[in-house]
């Protein structure tokens, strides 16, 4: 070690006594810190240690101090600092060494109050909190800790970055990754998903590095981003996890860590009963409405409810919320990674059943199916999205088309089975959006039209084609139609493409009464500057909801070695997944979600069976 620090020691001590204000047997702070950190010579960081302790107790960091039993060397390396209090290490400068720091730390915790021991000789204890006195002689007595955990890793300085800047060569998080301190909550025997993605524009983002229980798993989608999976067994129920994350980026030779994030995970038992089964093109979801009694399937809907085929009271019954989810529709993202495609899709919850995007659920409910790449089936998977069917109080039934065709001519539209599609940069991509409708004497309007790696209308970031029925996209052409229930526009193949393994145009459209000056269809361009009048009663009859349509999914061409075919053989070794609760404010990935009303919404994944 560059401090010179020979042997570690892992000596614990937990006091076990029944505390007198729980009225249970004292248990230990949950913390935890990377084995392993990295950091350039000239890039101060600072590391905020997660911790929890189950008892409510003051939990703080300070250096060993105890030769031979706490510490080797005792000290602390120049050039870091430690502020016990918040558990927070400070690096602010020292000189590069290709030989690692040993730090060497204790974790220890302290009532709030004073409580006393029982033990089961009938003997007693007494501890006192941490207290400050305040004056010219201020002071802190230190009392007697419940527990004292080693904490000793392995601190590298490597030499100095070309940019202390996050996001060129150090790694800079990026969402949907989780902030530091974020919690979350697991449901025993299901599986949760925490999702991470970095950038660093002057190096490539390679690893992450992880540290938490035992069957944590990792791995890495085509979309960039780091998936860790982890599933509570259960004789971790009731009991608290920490888990720490860093990605690495490489330029050769040097190697750049991010900052260190950690999050909580509470283990549950299971609270909502939840089943998927995964077939060949479709994915069947129930929920058994007795996990939430006070809501009915007429306020759910999946991720695109404007298809017919979507509704979840086609199949629901007395007991259950049933849903039949085709893999190309009804909203389904598609994910992949160099193992699997993984199908994603959620039930969520709405005011009004009218409304498209809400983004106040009460309960989220999301799922996924995943199929092996290697193997055989005699259902191949097509992308292309099919139409949409639409039913509206005063419009009847209408159906939108969205197709991309290889010229301006707009005569024959791309081959379903082409997809997905691939283009170079600055070739035109054409396109077309039509509706079919029984009712005479309406317009279609394209409001906006946006390319995204998935075609969810809530994800983010997203580059805008359209915004507000105004172009944004430079290189956009509008065609001239051949009818009034048709949209032709073309656009230069983009740089966002290439940023994202594939990316989806979504639309949002409506139908309107033809030649009615007070819809929106009327109104055109309105400039963000500009205020939109709100819709009254009466326009209500004369236009539609907003809709929302996508197709794709579209890929920059790559070389020939690696292309690859464009419908891909689906394996039946299914892996199938089914929902959880969570109740907890952080950000997570996956399944059931009762959120409260100030919480962020956060997420967890389902179990798996094999089929």
């Amino acid at each position: 070690m560059a401090n010179s620090v020979n042997n570690w020691r892992l000596l614990t001590e937990v006091d076990l006594g029944k505390r007198s204000d729980t009225r249970k047997p004292n248990r230990s702070p949950d913390i935890s810190i990377l084995p392993f950190l990295r950091v350039p010579q000239n890039c101060p960081r600072t590391y905020k240690l997660t911790s929890f302790d189950p008892d409510g107790d003051k939990v703080q960091c300070r250096y060993g101090n105890v030769s031979g039993t706490e510490c080797d060397r005792c000290n602390l390396p120049p050039g870091f600092l430690l502020d016990q209090g918040s558990c927070t290490l400070h690096y602010n400068y020292t000189q590069a060494n290709i030989k690692a720091f040993g730090l060497e730390m204790v974790v220890e915790d302290f009532p709030q109050g004073y409580i006393n021991l029982q033990y089961g000789d009938g003997s007693r204890s007494y501890r006192a909190p941490m207290t400050v006195r305040r004056g010219k002689r201020a002071a802190t007595t230190t009392p007697t800790p419940l527990s004292k955990l080693p904490m000793q890793f392995s601190f590298l300085v490597d030499p100095p970055a070309p940019s202390c800047q996050e996001g060129a060569f150090l790694p800079k998080f990026l969402t949907p990754t989780p902030a530091n301190g974020g919690r979350f909550l697991a449901e025993v025997n299901k599986e949760l998903e925490i999702r991470v993605k970095a950038q660093a524009t002057d190096a490539k983002i390679n690893n992450i590095v992880v540290s938490g229980p035992a069957n944590i798993k990792k791995s890495q989608n085509t979309q960039g981003e780091f998936v860790l999976r982890w599933t509570p067994l259960p004789d971790d129920h009731g009991q608290h996890f920490v888990i720490c994350f860093a990605v690495e980026a490489v330029k050769s030779p040097a190697v750049y860590q991010s900052e260190m994030r950690c999050v909580l995970v509470e283990a549950r038992s299971e609270i909502v009963k939840s089943h998927v089964i995964c077939n060949e093109s479709s994915m069947t979801v129930s929920v058994e409405k007795a996990s939430f009694p006070r809501l009915h399937e007429d306020h759910m809907q999946l991720n695109d409810p404007s298809n017919t085929a979507c509704s979840l009271q086609r199949h629901s019954n007395s007991t259950h919320i049933i849903a039949i989810i085709p893999l190309n529709a009804c909203g389904t993202q598609i994910e992949e990674d160099n193992e699997n495609f993984i199908f994603k899709n959620e039930i969520t919850t709405v005011d009004n059943p009218s409304d498209l995007i809400t983004r106040k659920h009460q309960m989220e409910v999301q799922f996924y199916c995943q199929y092996s790449k290697r193997g055989n089936v005699s259902l191949s998977f097509v992308a292309h999205r099919k139409n949409i069917t639409v039913w509206e109080k005063g419009f009847g039934t209408f159906t939108y088309q969205f197709e991309f065709y290889p010229n301006n001519q707009f005569q024959t539209m791309m081959d379903p089975a082409a997809y997905p599609l691939e283009y170079d940069i600055g070739k035109r991509i054409y396109m077309k959006i039509k509706a079919t409708s029984s009712v005479n004497n309406t317009e279609l309007f394209v409001e906006s039209c946006r390319a995204a790696p998935y075609d969810n209308p809530n994800y983010q970031p997203t580059y805008s084609i359209f915004e507000n029925g105004c172009k944004m996209d430079p290189t956009v052409q509008i065609h001239s139609p051949a009818e009034q229930k048709e949209f032709k526009f073309s656009m230069e193949a983009f740089k966002f493409i290439g940023l994202n393994n594939q990316v989806y145009i979504s639309c949002s459209v409506m139908m309107c009464e033809a030649g009615n000056s007070n819809t929106r269809c009327s109104k055109g361009c309105i400039n963000s500057t500009s205020t939109s009048p709100p819709r009254s009663k009466r326009e209500a009859v004369i236009q539609s909801a907003s809709h929302f349509v996508s197709q794709g999914p579209l890929r920059l061409r790559r070389s020939a070695e690696s292309v690859r075919a464009t419908a891909t053989n689906l394996n039946l070794n299914l892996v199938f997944i089914a929902g959880c609760v969570l109740a907890a404010v952080g950000m997570v990935c996956g399944v059931v979600v009762y959120r409260a009303k100030v919480s962020k919404v956060k997420y967890q994944p389902l179990p798996t069976f094999e089929s």
